[in-house]
């Protein structure tokens, strides 16, 4: 007969549950609401309720939907603000409206997924420089071939010998 979950069966068993949707790690529950770690985990991964899951993320989903829509406001408010000191000559006010908006415009490309704020990648190993230099210390090698073979394997990630 398989063993019952300690946890389906806990007195406490809603608030872990919450604990667990909420991401609170496995190792402070169990602390908290006197359960093993690894019934926590078996729980988790078998009867957690997977309407608390759904709920949790269309909670998340509500709050990044509600972020977005004050960044928006905050846009068109910034746009208002910029066509009012434009109509009445108020060129600083202007700058600093078109400042604000900017300012939102690269949030909202952040919050959408628009703006990629990583560095580039170079890939080193097909720069013609990288190619030249390359072809130059193994033709200089040429008169030694036991030093020629070592750099190369070095060269290609093979290690030295």
């Amino acid at each position: 007969m398989p063993r019952s979950c300690t946890v389906c069966a806990h007195p406490k068993r809603d608030e872990i549950d919450r604990a667990l949707v909420g991401g609170e790690p496995n190792r402070r529950i169990a602390a908290r609401c006197d359960v093993t770690e690894r019934a926590v985990r078996n729980h988790k991964a078998g009867h957690l309720p997977a309407k608390l899951v759904v709920a949790e993320k269309a909670s998340e989903v509500a709050r990044a939907d509600a972020l977005l829509e004050q960044v928006q406001d905050l846009q068109r408010r910034a746009h208002a603000i910029l066509d009012k000191a434009e109509e009445a000559g108020e060129l600083r006010v202007a700058l600093s409206a078109i400042r604000e908006a900017r300012g939102n415009l690269e949030l909202l490309a952040r919050l959408m997924g628009e703006l990629d704020e990583r560095a580039p990648q170079v890939n080193v190993l097909v720069s013609p420089e990288w190619l030249e230099l390359r072809a130059t210390i193994v033709t200089a090698l040429e008169p030694h071939p036991r030093a020629r073979e070592s750099v190369l394997r070095a060269i290609e990630g093979g290690g030295s010998g």
